[in-house]
């Protein structure tokens, strides 16, 4: 029997249909439409479907759920909001705020230290020199596709991580502050450990340093990150922390 209007469709069918659009145009036309399809777009079931179907949970899922929509759009802008974090680049997104001693240098990782990351893709660091080495990134949320909205209402978990490693022939000390910031980029929120000081003859191991903001104060626009160190022997050349693989996430992982 032929179908002469879209809507006759049985609603698992137009559920089904959904699926395929993209998510945006779902919220932004087609649930302007009609009272059905405003209907259906609201379901649970129909953001369920999308997670499935890109991959973002799987068959067995069990974890709670508060929005099923929320959490569509979350899963879809999930990745690493810093550029450039493993010196791929040279210093290019990166904005070298203090640049001593014979400044910021990329170096190549050796076979034995990319066996330390579980992500192939780290095969270079930046080092840090005699005098104080500081780097920074601001990122701006609403370029990177979280609307205002998103982050007032949501205020989804802000991951941070770092990595860093001293040479094992001299001292040093990393420092890292990352902040969450205001339109007016005033701090709503700041992780500042205290510097890691690392001794001479050292194990040179890379070791990761990480925070979660949680329950932040609404008004998150930017995050600012920042990191760097010194050699504590002012040696001439780099012997200062090594910094690579960072990064910046916001809401919950891939399953």
């Amino acid at each position: 029997m032929a179908v002469g209007n879209i809507n006759e469709l049985p609603e698992n069918i137009l559920l089904e249909l959904f699926t395929h659009v993209p998510a945006r145009q779902l919220l932004l036309r087609c649930r302007l439409v009609c009272s059905l399809w405003r209907d259906l777009i609201d379901l649970v079931t129909l953001w369920k479907r999308k997670c499935l179907r890109e991959g973002f949970i799987t068959e067995d899922w069990d974890h709670p759920v508060a929005d099923w929509k929320v959490f569509y759009f979350l899963r879809s802008l999930h990745r690493n909001l810093l550029h450039n974090p493993c010196a791929e680049e040279g210093f290019e997104f990166w904005s070298l705020d203090v640049n001593g001693g014979d400044e910021w240098k990329v170096e190549d990782l050796s076979k034995d230290q990319r066996k330390e990351f579980r992500n192939d893709q780290v095969k270079k660091y930046f080092v840090t020199s005699y005098y104080t080495c500081l780097k920074s990134q601001v990122v701006d949320l609403k370029a990177e596709g979280y609307w205002e909205e998103l982050m007032d209402t949501t205020r989804p978990d802000i991951q941070v991580k770092d990595w860093f490693a001293a040479r094992p022939d001299c001292g040093s000390k990393y420092q890292l502050c990352v902040q969450l910031l205001s339109s007016a980029h005033a701090p709503l929120g700041t992780f500042q450990p205290d510097p890691a000081m690392i001794q001479q003859k050292s194990d040179a191991k890379w070791r990761e340093v990480s925070h979660t903001f949680s329950n932040y104060p609404p008004g998150v626009r930017y995050i600012w990150f920042q990191h760097g160190g010194v050699d504590t022997h002012y040696w001439a050349g780099w012997y200062g922390p090594r910094v690579t693989n960072s990064s910046i996430t916001i809401g919950p992982p891939l399953p």
